[in-house]
């Protein structure tokens, strides 16, 4: 490991990530300059011609994008599903986490197979099954539906990490915690879960980055009024095959907000997987 670290604070190494990173923000960077077009210019040149005449680029074409009230409704609609997704799997996931880890009662071995065994359910499987019961039930097309499907589906993976991550912090901080008097909900909430913060806000930023890019999900539980904005998207792309002008700015729109959680996050994110990675 330390040849690792010392070959990846090389100069040259830095220099190669630094390119891969460069080459990975291409598109971000290309849909953004496109989004600030007009459709004559998209459709007459390529999108690099605009970095030699950039005062070519404008800024009506979000101006018409927010103007319009189906793609506004979407967008509220994403933040509505994403936002209460992702709170609700993380707060089910440590707690479960943490029964699995550290709190001893008949059958836990057995439930964490069953969880682990989760893991390897295709989502595609349940949609017919649990449509027909969200319709039953008066779900389908809603947003709650759409909720309580990602997090029954989110939940399984989330508890596999934060279980990781758990069994490795050092028992005799729980034992002299018991002796003190503390119960499992204090041991959880003040021990437990400020150790945890890199492992959960890496899960945090896998969940809502997952539920906010979600468009087949979106597409069978949502109705149009319930929509998130990838099926909004999905539905100008149908419409107006040619429309890239509605389409980029769309598109960037979707794109910004998962980037800017995982940028300000991001100095959690390795440390939060190796734990979970290594640690079990």
């Amino acid at each position: 490991m330390t040849r690792v670290a010392r070959f990846l604070t090389t100069g040259a190494m830095q220099i190669v990530l630094v390119a891969i990173a460069l080459f990975w923000l291409l598109p971000v960077f290309v849909l953004f300059v496109q989004s600030l077009r007009s459709s004559g210019d998209i459709a007459n040149s390529g999108w690099w011609t605009a970095l030699a005449s950039p005062s070519s680029l404008i800024v009506d074409n979000y101006r018409a994008l927010l103007a319009n009230p189906d793609i506004v409704r979407s967008f509220w609609n994403t933040v509505y599903i994403t936002v209460p997704t992702t709170i609700l799997v993380v707060l089910i996931a440590a707690g479960a986490a943490y029964a699995l880890s550290w709190i001893k009662f008949r059958g836990r071995d057995v439930l964490l197979l069953i969880v682990v065994g989760l893991l390897v359910v295709p989502l595609q499987i349940a949609l017919i099954p649990l449509a027909r019961l969200f319709g039953d039930i008066g779900l389908f097309g809603t947003i709650p539906g759409v909720v309580l499907f990602h997090v029954g589906f989110g939940l399984p993976f989330a508890i596999f990490l934060l279980r990781n991550f758990f069994v490795g912090v050092p028992r005799e901080l729980f034992e002299s915690a018991r002796v003190d008097g503390a119960n499992d909900l204090v041991i959880f909430a003040r021990i437990l879960i400020p150790l945890a913060l890199p492992a959960i806000a890496s899960l945090t930023i896998f969940q809502f980055l997952w539920v906010w890019n979600d468009l087949l999900v979106a597409m069978v539980f949502a109705d149009p009024g319930s929509a998130p904005l990838t099926a909004a998207i999905q539905r100008q792309t149908r419409a107006f095959g040619q429309n890239v002008d509605v389409i980029a700015p769309g598109a960037f729109l979707q794109m910004v907000v998962p980037l800017i959680v995982f940028f300000a996050f991001q100095r959690y994110f390795v440390q939060g997987i190796l734990g979970g990675a290594v640690k079990g």
